[in-house]
């Protein structure tokens, strides 16, 4: 029997995640071989070797580069993503934005640059989850 393959990044998330939870505060530059799932905030330069998953209440403040994202919260600066990045209804990302392949729900907010590297149009893709109860 074959596995269905899921859609969304992080039903995919591989090996063991740093975890950064709701109200912590980091400052400084993050480097992490694996995953990266941000429920707080950080405010300094990344590179996440793996998945990165943004929470809806998270901002990162910086340039973050990883292999690839999905953004439900917010970003002031830069994401570049390897390969692909999911953005949720609930982003707001006031910077650049640049990966393979790029899916955006309708509602998202993106104030800067889009480059799609992979010669791909942005797939745009209504929310079908409800968003977290806050």
């Amino acid at each position: 029997m074959s596995e269905k393959p899921s859609r969304r990044l992080l039903d995919r998330v591989a090996g063991v995640p740093s975890l950064i939870v709701a109200g912590a505060k980091v400052v400084g530059d993050i480097e992490t071989p694996g995953p990266l799932m941000l429920g707080g905030s950080i405010r300094g330069d990344g590179n996440v070797l793996g998945e990165l998953s943004i929470g809806p209440e998270a901002h990162w403040e910086g340039e973050v580069h990883a292999a690839s994202a999905v953004v439900v919260g917010r970003i002031t600066g830069a994401i570049i993503v390897t390969d692909r990045i999911e953005i949720a209804a609930s982003a707001v990302i006031h910077g650049r934005v640049t990966a393979r392949k790029i899916a955006m729900a309708r509602g998202a907010t993106i104030d800067g640059e889009v480059t799609v590297t992979g010669g791909e149009p942005v797939v745009q893709f209504e929310e079908k989850r409800k968003p977290p109860k806050t």
